[in-house]
């Protein structure tokens, strides 16, 4: 009998928002080859589950990675966007 166990998908926040701002962050170094889409999907994504991590108080360190890689990769393209379209 398992008393108290604290497995649930929001456990897994952390990890999630760790992997996608890295995805993001590699994706965004590479822009020009793999285009602007990825990083902006892949570095809001790790935002909000980053957020959503750090509300629900798990993983509160792989959260605070992947908030910072992935706002990162988000302010990466939109500078390079900002810059090279006018």
């Amino acid at each position: 009998m398992t008393t108290g166990t604290k497995d649930s998908p929001a456990t897994l926040y952390g990890t999630t928002s760790l992997a996608l701002g890295v995805v993001a962050l590699i994706a965004a170094v590479f822009s020009g080859l793999v285009g602007i889409a990825v990083p902006l999907l892949c570095g809001s994504l790790a935002a909000t589950f980053a957020a959503f991590g750090l509300r629900k108080g798990l993983n509160r360190a792989q959260c605070a990675v992947g908030l910072a890689t992935g706002g990162l990769a988000v302010l990466y393209v939109l500078f390079l966007v900002a810059t090279f379209s006018a």
